[in-house]
């Protein structure tokens, strides 16, 4: 049972921890913290938190359990006034969606003050933000990936574990700079295709989009997601995503080269060796 947990970010994700804790009583009371109350009213009308306040010291005072749910270019903004209000044994986690960097604040952070600190990224989201679309069962049947050092303490690792599990995400574990390598390559390059492809249909013709059905919408859809919230990710990830783009890079010329030389039986066979890798994932 978690004493008081405080939720820094009452976002899609933030939200969703915070509605999730509750339907699963995992918690007796529940702190939101935001920039704006007009943000956070919403969320104490419903019930799902007990208090709100936009004082991140007022918030994270007295929490044994702290998620940091805000984008992530903030979120490593505010981890020093998180650090300086937290209890000595508060156990800090948080939602980003890069991880080298964040983790690496808190630990530097931790030589001053030793806290328990654990990174998280749940996979889970949508195109659409704010606490409005957020979800009791947004987490359930997801994966969560924690990124725990040799610095993090065990006791820690397995409570934020819990958390997660607790909500219905399965938890695997990552080093830091892996987990960046790896979402790099499936969640973040998905959103900049998606932004080029649409980008693409513009260049060639704006009323190509009149024609534009399933196959299209459901590719694109993540290119109506949050630009800010994106651009943010984008500049936080750039060595790995620099990385995913050139792979990227390579696959697209590679299959431009086969369909250009009018090889079709080629075509085909790589086209089945793609979309036998594909079903993989179902």
């Amino acid at each position: 049972m978690i004493h008081r947990l405080t939720v820094v970010g009452l976002g899609l994700l933030g939200g969703s921890v915070a509605k999730g804790v509750r339907r699963e009583g995992l918690a007796r009371e529940i702190v939101a913290v935001g920039r704006r109350y007009e943000s956070l009213e919403p969320a104490l009308a419903d019930g799902t938190v007990d208090r709100i306040t936009t004082d991140i010291a007022d918030g994270v005072a007295g929490a044994d359990l702290c998620v940091l749910a805000t984008p992530v270019a903030t979120l490593t903004a505010l981890m020093p006034a998180v650090w300086r209000a937290a209890a000595d044994d508060a156990v800090i986690t948080d939602v980003g969606s890069t991880k080298a960097g964040i983790v690496g604040t808190a630990e530097a952070l931790g030589r001053d003050r030793p806290l328990a600190f654990v990174g998280s990224h749940p996979m889970a989201g949508s195109e659409r933000a704010g606490y409005g679309v957020a979800r009791v069962d947004l987490f359930r049947g997801a994966t969560v990936v924690m990124t725990p050092t040799d610095r993090t303490p065990a006791a820690a690792v397995k409570r934020v574990s819990q958390l997660w599990e607790a909500l219905g995400g399965r938890v695997t574990m990552l080093d830091p700079a892996s987990h960046d390598r790896a979402v790099a390559a499936i969640s973040h390059l998905p959103h900049l295709v998606a932004d080029a492809l649409v980008d693409a249909v513009v260049r060639l013709d704006p009323g190509f989009l009149e024609l534009a059905a399933r196959g299209f919408k459901d590719t694109t859809r993540i290119a109506a997601s949050d630009a800010r919230m994106w651009r943010e990710i984008f500049q936080e990830n750039r060595p790995a995503l620099g990385e995913a783009i050139a792979a990227f890079r390579q696959a697209l010329d590679h299959l431009d080269r086969l369909v250009t030389e009018g090889d079709g039986p080629r075509v085909e066979a790589e086209l089945n060796r793609i979309r036998l890798i594909r079903e993989k994932l179902a």
